[in-house]
């Protein structure tokens, strides 16, 4: 049986273990926080999830002050965004080894791993599941948008068919405003991903509506055979 405490790994995190039985090694869902917050914040959600996932809530790598981390720093300028690339590169290299590292370490099963972001763990989801699919069964990227640093990391479009991505965004976000979320979604409609985006009016938050439809999305995600198959093709 596998065990779910808490291990010594590349990133800090939280864990919630599996609440139900499954066939097999659990489902992993990992959970990436936005700018100046912490592996609990979306934590505090965790017992919502499908009760088959194993979850395990990731602190990012850069401190910013106490109990306050990023995946990668911002400058919020009128003329927009100002990231470092290689700030964000390097986190998404992060990611894709901590993956590895939890499969491993937790037991988890290696296809079916989905991400759920906010904020700039929406950015983080999308740049990692954009650039390396192999690993991400799925995602779920909230608030979020894909940096135009990104770009060029972007994985073959065959390497990309059939990737599941929910993308959810308010028209009231004043931090990342709705127009960045309709340049995602302009973008992903040219790959040949499956898409689900949704707009709600709402400012840069997750309202209890789109909780109730993360959530469905996930377990319809599980309900499904893995979108790819043991060969690293998609199915």
């Amino acid at each position: 049986m596998s065990d779910f405490t808490p291990k010594d790994l590349s990133l800090v995190h939280m864990v919630r273990a599996p609440r139900a039985p499954i066939e097999g090694k659990p489902p992993l869902l990992l959970q990436l926080h936005g700018v100046g917050s912490n592996e609990r914040d979306l934590f505090s959600f965790a017992e919502l999830l499908d009760p088959r996932l194993l979850v395990l809530s990731l602190r990012a790598p850069l401190v910013r002050g106490p109990d306050s981390f990023a995946w990668f720093n911002v400058e919020f300028l009128p003329a927009g965004f100002k990231i470092d690339p290689e700030q964000l590169r390097a986190s998404r290299d992060k990611i894709v080894q901590f993956i590895s590292e939890a499969v491993q370490a937790y037991d988890a099963d290696p296809e079916r791993v989905y991400l759920l972001g906010f904020s700039q763990g929406a950015i983080m989801s999308l740049t990692t599941a954009l650039s390396i699919p192999a690993p991400i069964a799925g995602l779920v990227p909230l608030s979020g948008r894909i940096p135009p640093e990104a770009h060029p990391w972007m994985a073959p479009k065959e390497e990309l068919a059939g990737l599941p991505i929910l993308m959810v965004h308010g028209t009231q976000d004043a931090v990342i405003p709705v127009s960045h979320a309709r340049q995602a979604h302009e973008l992903l409609q040219k790959l040949p991903v499956t898409l689900t985006y949704q707009e709600f009016e709402m400012a840069h938050e997750v309202t209890p509506r789109v909780l109730r439809i993360v959530l469905a999305w996930l377990t319809d995600r599980l309900d499904k055979p893995s979108w790819r198959r043991n060969d690293g093709t998609s199915s």
